[in-house]
């Protein structure tokens, strides 16, 4: 018989709608529940494509003799941390504070007033490495609540208020000036992996905000070549079995510091990051392997994450059928069989598949090392596999629309398809945006997410806000349509108004003033695998800041925002990525760039493509009729004797309107 969770909307509570554990999903309901019957909550979050959640779920969850412990001893709470992430943060402060470390599944412990008192992440049914069995864990809580119930309640009520202390501590703000910035970029020499790309040791995550930020760093600089941790991480990742070699875009993370196996789940917010920095390297570099990874990378995201209403998924799984890698790893065997013995053997050699194998069982993940000496031969071995591949089982994918990750893929998409000329990219963003627009945004407020057409009920924290905001500043230059700048500037002062710290200028919490009570009001600085909210908006309040009528409100939040991660910029740069981007477009003013003229007009549109391939990361270029209606940037900005001009803008001071493109090159390329 299902459970409470049948109806949810989330694809991973409904992964475990049918366990025989009687789930709740999250509400004031569960924990009145767990008050009337006076005992604890178990609060379980993870997340649709996570390996062991469902690990943690074959084995335990799954398993009626746990499921009648569970149900005697507990009201069970489900929480999708992708839908609920100011839940997650909130406990996953507590597990980190509890055990030194974190992750998902995260199990915790709560009191029915929601205070954690032991927390934990995985548990397998039997004792391993250390760690109690779940069901020895769940006899020691029912023990220790039953014979000393005021104690534990006790120490809950005072871990909570260590971690609402906690919570409201800041990091010391500091100025972030070129002198900043450029001391982050040694901080970041001194910690790049020369051998083989990337920060650090394994696990080994894609850097794609700090390789951003180094990429504008560079464009500012004037220096020649790419940054050595640009090519060389860019380079080892796109050849490395973390990239998916037959069908683009890429995993979640390698296991290993070279980039050989990849955790497998492919996450909509990674490939949307890693699009923006390989469109914006085949800009710079005018590289072929950057420019190849953009485009597959862009049409895995058009082909595999799109859904019908126009948005995109939040993932494929890391399992197929329970077994990681299922789907993605091959022998030489499996070569020979689809391809034939000759081309099989030149393909494993190619792709780096041996008989010892680099993954499980024996298989390989599939790496490009080199070029291939033969590409049409290499493009139909690579449509073989593909197709042999398709036929196998396929990892599920979580298909609910998340608003903050569907601005980073629209963002992503506008600028790329405007800096390379895929105006495809273009339209595909648009059409996401516009969905966006029209379900996410309720009674003037933005929602987290969405399936099938149907928006959820969860609030949409800092992110959502700030993310869209700001791919709808990119669609606004991409497109010259002044709705995108309305909508754009509408959600900036929607955070502004509803998500600030009344207290500390520039201070952001996750999530709105009448959102839901936590224990604590979460709010997080640091950019992990994505950008926090408050870096989000910071980068939308620079762009921003340049296209309105009166800038001076935008950019005073901004310069405030980024003073109030100075220290983390300098001192953990690595957690700062898209802070230091947003600081980059600030000490550079951003650069503006007006393209007035006719639409249609061939000369405005010579002078609007070359803006867009020379002008630096940050650059806020915007093209249509001089004194467009809505359109700021190019109010008094009129043609030149009657030809298409472009007007080039630092700060408040502007060169002389280019109307040639050797012009425009010699403003461009002039350092501030």
């Amino acid at each position: 018989m299902p459970n409470w969770l049948a109806a949810a909307t989330s694809p991973y509570l409904l992964q475990h709608a049918d366990n025989p554990i009687d789930w709740w999903e999250w509400s004031e309901e569960a924990f009145a529940e767990a008050a009337r019957r006076d005992v604890p909550v178990l609060l379980s979050v993870g997340y649709a494509a996570c390996h062991w959640c469902h690990v943690m779920a074959h084995e335990s969850f799954e398993d009626p003799d746990t499921a009648r412990q569970v149900n005697a001893g507990f009201v069970a709470i489900k929480v999708d941390r992708e839908e609920r992430p100011d839940i997650d943060a909130v406990y996953m402060a507590a597990t980190q504070a509890m055990t030194g470390q974190g992750g998902w599944p995260m199990t915790c412990f709560l009191t029915p007033a929601g205070e954690p008192f032991h927390c934990g992440t995985y548990y397998p049914p039997a004792p391993r490495h250390g760690m109690p069995a779940f069901r020895q864990l769940l006899d020691a809580v029912t023990t220790a609540w039953r014979d000393d119930g005021a104690r534990v309640r006790g120490a809950a009520g005072e871990i909570a208020a260590r971690l609402a202390d906690s919570a409201a501590a800041e990091l010391p703000g500091a100025t972030v000036d070129a002198s900043t910035v450029d001391r982050a970029v040694v901080a970041l020499d001194e910690q790049f992996d020369a051998r083989a790309g990337g920060f650090g040791g394994a696990p080994k995550f894609p850097p794609s905000m700090v390789l951003e930020f180094l990429l504008r760093h560079h464009e500012r600089a004037g220096t020649d070549g790419v940054p050595a941790p640009v090519a060389l991480t860019c380079g080892r990742m796109a050849r490395g079995g973390v990239y998916d070699q037959l069908a683009g875009g890429f995993a979640r993370y390698s296991v290993d510091a070279g980039w050989v196996v990849p955790h497998f789940e492919k996450m909509l917010y990674d490939n949307a990051l890693l699009l923006r920095v390989y469109a914006h390297l085949a800009r710079v570099s005018q590289d072929p392997l950057a420019t190849r990874v953009a485009d597959e990378t862009a049409g895995f995201l058009l082909r595999d994450l799109r859904t019908a209403e126009g948005g995109f998924a939040s993932a494929l799984d890391a399992d197929t059928e329970g077994v990681e890698g299922l789907t993605y790893a091959w022998t030489p065997q499996q070569l020979c069989e689809v391809l034939g013995d000759e081309d099989g053997r030149w393909a494993a050699s190619l792709l780096t598949v041996t008989d010892e194998g680099t993954f499980d069982h024996g298989s390989s993940t599939l790496q490009l090392l080199a070029d291939p000496d033969d590409p049409e031969r290499w493009d139909r071995v690579r449509a073989a596999l593909l197709a042999a591949r398709n036929a196998r089982p396929q990892p599920a994918r979580d298909d609910k629309v998340v608003t903050a990750w569907n601005g980073l893929a629209i963002l992503a998409l506008a600028e790329g398809g405007a800096a390379l000329d895929r105006p495809e990219w273009v339209t595909a963003a648009a059409r996401a945006a516009d969905l966006l627009l029209e379900l996410h945004v309720v009674d003037g407020r933005v929602r987290r997410s969405s399936r099938d057409g149907a928006v959820g009920a969860a609030a949409g924290v800092l992110d959502d806000h700030a993310c869209l905001a700001d791919a709808l500043l990119a669609l606004h230059q991409a497109t010259g349509e002044a709705r995108w700048l309305v909508a754009a500037t509408g959600l900036v002062d929607l955070a502004l108004e509803r998500f600030a710290d009344p207290e500390r200028p520039g201070s952001f919490f996750d999530t709105a003033d009448d959102a839901e009570a936590l224990l604590h009001r979460p709010r997080e600085i640091t950019d992990n695998a994505t950008p926090c909210g408050a870096s989000a908006l910071a980068s939308a309040l620079v762009t921003a800041s340049v296209l309105v009528d009166e800038p001076a409100r935008y950019r005073d939040a901004a310069e405030a925002a980024v003073r109030s991660a100075g220290f983390l910029a300098e001192k953990h740069p690595r957690f700062a990525g898209h802070w230091l981007t947003a600081a980059e477009a600030m000490v550079r003013g951003p650069l503006q760039v007006a393209v007035a003229g006719a639409d249609g007009d061939p000369a405005r549109d010579a002078l609007l493509a070359h803006a867009r391939r020379l002008a630096p990361g940050g650059t806020v270029v915007v093209a249509g009729p001089p004194d467009a209606p809505g359109v700021p940037l190019l109010a008094g900005r009129p043609l030149v004797d009657g030809a298409a001009a472009a007007y080039v803008c630092r700060g408040f001071v502007c060169d002389r309107p280019a109307v040639t493109l050797e012009e425009l090159t010699a403003s461009l390329l002039l350092q501030p």
